[in-house]
């Protein structure tokens, strides 16, 4: 069986690393808010370009956690609208709505699955106050006319940047585009922790200063809480082995690259649609590729096939947001463009110890497939 993603051979390939950083977390005897987490959030930032990077329990948390941030700031009040794509996964939507927000869902390009900006530019009304591009699947969003969108309409942007951690567009990483960013180090990720993890990367200190005592309990010092935080706290084990995985990242990037650029020259099945046919070269270089996306109308018996063959096909995701019986109330709305996609799509294995074999395996399955 190829599997879609091997996580123990990716973390066995700087297993001794790994295992000091653990070793010198127990020998320390400090195990949150130390050493560890802010070498992590300090070389963090720095890889992202941006002044500050805030570790946090999870990548949820950290998009509640900057919503919350901005409406302790009075820069959000209940009620305001959060622009966001209908096709992302459920957690961005989970943020604004956890905040008494209002979640708008605006359709994606279905080339590139991300949010359209001309579909944006329409949704905006009086109560809009935030856009929340999501960089899916590793690509990130057209964010220089996102920020123009913002700009105009003086709206806060706040990325997702959970699966593209490393994306980069016209020399600016995710996560140094919006005014904030969430960041999942989910195992999973293109920068995995052993656990969850997350973090939330900023150039406004005050946001920072917020989000470092949101986390806490609410408290800038100790046993003196201003507002009413939570906690979610990014510990030091996890921080450690996190600061150990980024100084591979950049490599781990570019086997996927390679990966990926085998998949897009290699398959040429008529029923199959890749990712990216129309996007230029210059930003298909910096998608970094979390997940390879092939959407076909023939997705569950492509899937089966896969399973026969001992090939194992994840689906991001099968259930659009507004189908969720988490939001019944939208049951009934109709996202043409997001149920294709949820209906259609199908994730091939993808990763940094996916070997080439296996890779030419999957493309020559791919094209020998029979509708």
């Amino acid at each position: 069986m190829i599997p879609f993603l091997d996580l123990k051979n990716i973390n066995q390939q700087y297993r001794n690393e790994l295992i000091d950083a653990c070793s010198r977390v127990i020998d320390s005897g400090w195990y949150i808010g130390g050493k560890e987490l802010e070498s992590f959030e300090n070389n963090f930032a720095e890889y992202c370009g941006t002044q500050f990077a805030i570790g946090v329990a999870n990548g949820l948390d950290a998009l509640i956690l900057t919503l919350r941030a901005w409406k302790e700031l009075g820069e959000l009040k209940d009620g305001d609208e959060v622009i966001v794509p209908s096709n992302t996964y459920i957690a961005s939507i989970l943020a604004i709505t956890a905040n008494n927000l209002t979640p708008v869902l605006v359709e994606p390009n279905i080339n590139t699955y991300n949010i359209d900006p001309t579909r944006i530019q329409k949704a905006i009304t009086a109560k809009t106050r935030v856009i929340l591009p999501v960089h899916l699947y590793g690509q990130i969003a057209p964010m220089p006319e996102i920020m123009e969108i913002a700009k105009k309409y003086n709206l806060l942007v706040l990325e997702d940047s959970a699966q593209s951690h490393g994306a980069e567009l016209n020399g600016k990483k995710a996560g140094n585009w919006g005014d904030a960013s969430g960041f999942s180090f989910y195992p999973g990720k293109n920068l995995g922790a052993l656990g969850d993890a997350g973090a939330i990367t900023t150039n406004d200190a005050e946001l920072a200063n917020m989000l470092k005592a949101l986390r806490n309990y609410g408290s800038h010092e100790k046993y003196k809480n201003l507002v009413p935080g939570v906690n979610s706290r990014l510990d030091e084990i996890q921080a450690a082995m996190l600061d150990i995985k980024l100084k591979f990242l950049n490599e781990e990037i570019q086997h996927r690259r390679q990966i990926a650029n085998l998949y897009l020259t290699g398959i040429k099945h008529s029923n199959i649609e890749l990712p990216l046919t129309n996007i230029n070269a210059e930003t298909y270089e910096q998608h970094v590729w979390h997940l390879f996306v092939i959407r076909t109308k023939n997705r569950d018996d492509l899937q089966q096939y896969f399973t026969e063959n001992g090939i194992q096909t994840l689906i991001h995701y099968p259930i659009p947001p507004h189908k969720q019986q988490a939001y019944k109330e939208w049951n009934d709305l109709n996202y043409p463009i997001s149920e294709q996609i949820h209906r259609e799509v199908l994730s091939l294995p993808m990763g940094p110890t996916l070997s080439i074999a296996d890779a030419e395996r999957i493309i020559t399955l791919c094209n020998q497939f029979q509708v």
